[in-house]
């Protein structure tokens, strides 16, 4: 393509399809990081490939089928990405000197979606994703998510319809086993707002009852990269008490991930005049408490998210 105006062209028409591509993307990888690189792979691959498009298909469906079969490749090449409960069991005690775990592909959070996206990137869902091979991942989220259909699906992945029926089938029974049953009745947004903010409350002032009182008898919390976590609110409490409350200062700022309440966290160690960034808290609520703390820790996770490093 070398007329000026065809590429002007070619480039509206893919500005407003970035968004869903890179929530696709995260989808299948369950990493912004890895995200942003399909992304920026499959529209190079379109833009080599231009003079093939012959208008069989739409715009739209064509880019998604070039990025499916990105993410494919890096699947591939990196595996599939973790939360710590995947890794083992909870631990029954508060792990002081808990060391970050590297040599695993952790799964990261996504700054907040568009409403019509919000179920398909929650976290249980995108975590339960993780747990299939990637001709299943592709599958599920072609047909459940993006509504193409199964002969689609089976062109663009070189195989049969009744292999993409195979797959999906597959796929559905193992996110099922992953994924907790959705609330009949979610929280009012006034309630996620008072749920919000006394965790902040809780973790600012120390104060276990608070906090308490906003958990589910089952409640886990996990810390990426740290690789202990903790289910029940026995575990959860020691921790809160041994290790949360006693390690600085905290702030916190709303916000969003993952289509759920977050918070993003800021400490400042004894002797500091600064809170640094230290973690995006996703929260998963059941009714009107909180059923799982998934602490994000790391900075990187500030930069996706457009928030700051510290605050003084």
């Amino acid at each position: 393509m070398t007329d000026l105006s065809e590429v002007d062209a070619f480039t509206e028409q893919l500005a407003p399809l970035r968004g869903e591509l890179h929530a696709h993307c995260y989808r299948m990888l369950g990493s912004v990081h890895d995200a942003d690189d399909a992304v920026q792979d499959a529209l190079l691959r379109a833009w080599r490939a231009i003079d093939d498009f012959e208008g069989r298909s739409s715009l739209r469906s064509w880019l998604y089928r070039i990025a499916t079969n990105a993410c494919l490749d890096l699947i591939a090449r990196r595996g599939r990405r973790a939360l710590p409960v995947d890794l083992g069991p909870s631990s029954e005690h508060a792990v002081v000197g808990d060391a970050p775990l590297t040599d695993v592909a952790w799964l990261s959070p996504y700054p907040d979606a568009r409403y019509e996206q919000r179920e398909s990137v929650e976290l249980a869902f995108v975590a339960a994703l993780q747990h299939l091979p990637g001709n299943q991942r592709a599958a599920l989220l072609l047909f459940e998510v993006l509504g193409f259909s199964a002969a689609e699906i089976a062109t663009w992945m070189d195989t049969t319809t009744a292999s993409v029926n195979s797959a999906l089938q597959r796929a559905r029974a193992t996110v099922a086993e992953k994924v907790p049953p959705r609330d009949a009745v979610p929280a009012a947004d006034a309630r996620v707002r008072e749920v919000v903010a006394g965790y902040s409350s809780a973790l600012e002032r120390g104060d276990v009852d608070l906090l308490l009182s906003l958990l589910t008898e089952d409640v886990t919390w996990s810390m990426p990269p740290l690789t202990h976590w903790y289910a029940g609110r026995a575990a959860v409490t020691e921790f809160a008490t041994t290790v949360a409350f006693s390690c600085g200062s905290w702030r916190h700022v709303p916000t969003s991930a993952n289509g759920q309440p977050a918070v993003a966290s800021y400490l400042r160690a004894a002797g500091d005049d600064v809170h640094h960034a230290w973690s995006i808290d996703v929260l998963t609520l059941h009714g009107d408490r909180v059923a799982a703390l998934t602490a994000f820790i790391g900075t990187e996770h500030f930069e996706a998210f457009g928030l700051p490093t510290s605050r003084p």
